[in-house]
C-alpha cells in the first residue's frame, strides 16, 4: 500500500500536508458550467484544510508541527488539494509551488490535485523543470471519478474520458506521474464499470490510484436526490467486492494510496455506511485473503492477449 511504497521510496515515513490555494474551478466558474459535479460540496474535497489565505509556506509550517508531532513522520509532501490546482495562469502557479519547495531539504515531493481538462503543455513544462531544479517528485492527482462516459455526464463532471487520455498521455511525456481519483459506488456505474475502470487506467500506464466510496454532501444536488429516493446506494459488502474486483483487474505495478476516503459526519447525509473507514479497509484486506486473490489477478488484457498463445 501506499505507506510503505512511501517508506520504500524515501527510507523513512512520509506523511502529505494539506494546502489550499486560492483557486476554483471551470466547472464552476462558467468556463465549463457554473454549479460544480452534483457531489461537490461549497468547499470542495479540502474539509480538513486550513484556509487559503494563509500563505503556503505558512500552511506547511503550521501542517508540519502538528503531523511531525503525532504521525513521527520527517520528510513531506505538500498536497495541493482543494479545487483545481492548475486552473490559474502559469506564473501565479509557479510561485506556489517554489514557496512549497523552499520549505526545506525535508520535503521530498509534490502533489497536485486537478482536472484532466486543466493539463496544459506550459504547465507540464513548468512540472517537469521544478521536479529536475529541487529533485522532488511530482505526482498530477487528477479526478476521473469513472471511466463511464454516460455516468461523467449525469454527475456533470464537465469532461469526458478523452480529456483524462490526454491528460495522462502528455503529463507521460515530461515525466510526471499520475494518480486518479475514481468513486467505485457511483449510482449509475455497475460491477463491468468497476472493472473497466482499472482497465482503462491500467492500459494507460497511471502510476497510483485513489479510490472513493461515494458520501453524500449536505446542500448539493447528490443530497438532494438522496433525499427525495431518486438514486440508492449499494450496501457497504457490495462496496467491498467491488473494491475486490477492481484490484482484481488492476496492474500490479500500480500503488493503491487508498480503498476508501472520509469525510465528516456533521457536513454528510451519508458517509462510508456510518463506519469507520478503517474497519471498511480491513473488512477488504480480508475478503481478498478468503478468496485467496490479489491486485492483478485478472490483469491479463494487455499486450495482445489473444495473439498470446503464439508468443
Amino acid at each position: 500500500m501506499y505507506s510503505e511504497y512511501l517508506k520504500q521510496r524515501y527510507g523513512e515515513k512520509v506523511y502529505k500536508l494539506p494546502i489550499s490555494l486560492p483557486v476554483t474551478c471551470p466547472n464552476r466558474d462558467g468556463t465549463c458550467g457554473i454549479n460544480g459535479c452534483v457531489f461537490c460540496g461549497q468547499i470542495g474535497a479540502g474539509y480538513e484544510n486550513l484556509p487559503a489565505s494563509m500563505t503556503v509556506a505558512a500552511q506547511i509550517k503550521a501542517n508540519k508541527e502538528h503531523i511531525a508531532a503525532k504521525y513521527k513522520a520527517s520528510k513531506f509532501i505538500p498536497y495541493f488539494q482543494n479545487f483545481s490546482n492548475t486552473y490559474l495562469p502559469v506564473d501565479k502557479l509557479e510561485n506556489y509551488l517554489l514557496a512549497a519547495c523552499r520549505e526545506g531539504a525535508d520535503i521530498v515531493g509534490i502533489a497536485l490535485a486537478t482536472r484532466p481538462d486543466c493539463v496544459h503543455d506550459q504547465y507540464l513544462d513548468l512540472l517537469s523543470r521544478i521536479k529536475e531544479e529541487y529533485g522532488v517528485d511530482i505526482v498530477l492527482e487528477l479526478g476521473l471519478q469513472t471511466v463511464n462516459y454516460h455516468t461523467l455526464v449525469k454527475i456533470n463532471r464537465g469532461h469526458t474520458l478523452a480529456e483524462f487520455i490526454d491528460a495522462v498521455v502528455r503529463a507521460k511525456r515530461y515525466g510526471i506521474d499520475i494518480c486518479a481519483h475514481l468513486i467505485l459506488n457511483l449510482p449509475w456505474d455497475d460491477m463491468a464499470d468497476v472493472a473497466e475502470n482499472a482497465k482503462i487506467v491500467s492500459a494507460l500506464g497511471i502510476d497510483q490510484v485513489k479510490l472513493h466510496a461515494l458520501y453524500i454532501v449536505k446542500d448539493t444536488v447528490m443530497a438532494e436526490w438522496y433525499q427525495r429516493g431518486t438514486i440508492a446506494l449499494i450496501s457497504k459488502e457490495e462496496y467491498i467486492e467491488r473494491v475486490v474486483t477492481f484490484l482484481e483487474h488492476l496492474h500490479p505495478r500500480i500503488t493503491v494510496q487508498r480503498l476508501i476516503g472520509r469525510a465528516p459526519e456533521q457536513n454528510t447525509l451519508f458517509t462510508n455506511w456510518q463506519t469507520g473507514w478503517w474497519k471498511i479497509r480491513d473488512a477488504i484486506e480480508q475478503r481478498l485473503e478468503e478468496l485467496d486473490t490479489w491486485q492483478g489477478k485478472r490483469c491479463n488484457y494487455l499486450n495482445g492477449r489473444a495473439v498470446q498463445k503464439f508468443i
